[in-house]
């Protein structure tokens, strides 16, 4: 590896806009192949470490977890299957309609609750405390 191609640890994160403990962090999960040393045991990273990293930071924004990224990331590497990707993006999508629909309907209860609380007086009677409580509310 050229030395204009290799990356320290601290400047991989740098340009991945990362921290320097979560490039470890990823290396450790084996989300990052394990990078060559120098003689002195210094980590030396390629460029395609960038845009691993890169590639791991937009998968977990669209709410993949690192178990999902692991696996994504394996297709990319060895040559899988489209069919796989999409079965994994639809499941991550059922999962994200689920997690709306529990929300909403949280939503909609502190919702109901918050509008039947005056917002005045001492808390004795309150519907938001006295359904937190487990106890019904008139």
């Amino acid at each position: 590896m050229a030395q204009s191609q290799t990356l320290t640890t601290g400047r991989l994160a740098r340009q991945a806009g990362v921290g320097i403990d979560t490039v470890r962090f990823y290396e450790r999960r084996g989300l990052l192949p394990a990078p060559a040393r120098t003689p002195a045991g210094y980590r030396v990273y390629g460029a395609s470490a960038v845009e691993r990293i890169r590639f791991i930071r937009r998968a977990k924004s669209l709410g993949f977890s690192l178990d999902e990224i692991a696996t994504l990331l394996d297709l990319q590497d060895n040559g899988g299957r489209k069919s796989a990707v999409k079965a994994l993006a639809q499941r991550k999508i059922a999962e994200i309609e689920s997690r709306i629909g529990d929300l909403s309907r949280m939503r909609d209860v502190l919702r109901t609750l918050e509008a039947d609380c005056t917002g005045h007086g001492k808390i004795a009677g309150c519907p938001i405390i006295d359904a937190l409580a487990g106890e019904e509310t008139t």
